[in-house]
């Protein structure tokens, strides 16, 4: 090998050292600090709100509380709504984002994405006397959604002759069913069923399942270290149990099995 070769080498390796120094320090930096952001939405029962006590309570934040504990690390959970929940991390106000995110194609452009977690499902909710049974009864009618959220995608898509209302956050869009401003709302089951038991004059219920989602925590891209150790954690906490506890606690069913297996 010519020195000259030798040289262009070693520089490219440097230069490429230099480009993972930034990213492969982010685990460290949080480490440093001390403490661990993540953003949660608290508008989005049973993943993540606040309790008769102001206190905030869910299955999104109870893992972040077991992720923060497990990394020996303070917990400091920055509220976010259902649409800057990408924006609060691209922007640096968070760590990492706990809060009902689906792993799409179109944020893993953005972000990356741990393993999946959980799961959610997209569904549509409305009075039992209201007759639907598919995506094509839609059309013509008014349907809430939470704006940027997989529902909105899938209505907007699907059903181009529905309605559409969009609200900022689930908060808003359970709100808007359970008092009577809309009458169909593209949410998640457990979230169908705390409008139902916000109102149970308004007798709210699942009409039918639009699509399942695989849940992931977000964060940077560039980061293979904090990655490492996110996805470290989901497997244990898969494999332990704990996580599946948390999802029964608020969801009332266990995380799909086959979530749990593709850690294995």
């Amino acid at each position: 090998m010519t020195a000259s070769l030798f040289f262009r080498r070693t520089l490219l390796a440097v230069g490429a050292a230099a480009l993972c120094m930034p990213a492969m320090a982010e685990l460290a930096d949080i480490k440093s600090a001390g403490k661990l952001r993540v953003g949660i939405d608290f508008g989005a029962p049973f993943y993540g709100y606040v309790d008769d006590k102001m206190k905030p309570v869910g299955s999104d934040v109870e893992a972040a509380e077991l992720l923060a504990k497990d990394l020996g690390l303070t917990l400091e959970i920055v509220n976010t709504t259902n649409s800057a929940r990408i924006p609060n991390l691209l922007s640096n106000k968070v760590d990492l984002i706990i809060s009902s995110l689906s792993i799409t194609p179109e944020r893993q452009k953005a972000v990356d994405f741990s393993i999946p977690y959980g799961a959610i499902q997209a569904a549509v909710g409305a009075p039992k006397s209201l007759k639907l049974t598919s995506i094509e009864d839609l059309a013509g009618k008014t349907v809430a959604v939470t704006r940027g959220g997989p529902q909105d995608k899938i209505v907007t898509e699907r059903a181009p002759q529905a309605k559409v209302v969009r609200f900022d956050d689930e908060s808003a869009s359970i709100t808007a069913a359970a008092t009577g401003q809309a009458d169909i709302v593209a949410i998640t089951p457990p979230i169908i069923a705390a409008i139902a038991k916000k109102n149970p004059a308004r007798d709210f219920e699942t009409k039918f399942i639009l699509q399942s989602y695989q849940l992931g925590v977000a964060m940077r891209k560039g980061q293979p270290e904090l990655m490492a150790a996110v996805n470290g954690w989901i497997k244990t906490n898969l494999a332990n149990g704990k996580l599946n506890d948390i999802h029964v606690k608020y969801a009332g069913v266990p995380i799909p099995k086959e979530i749990i297996d593709g850690a294995k």
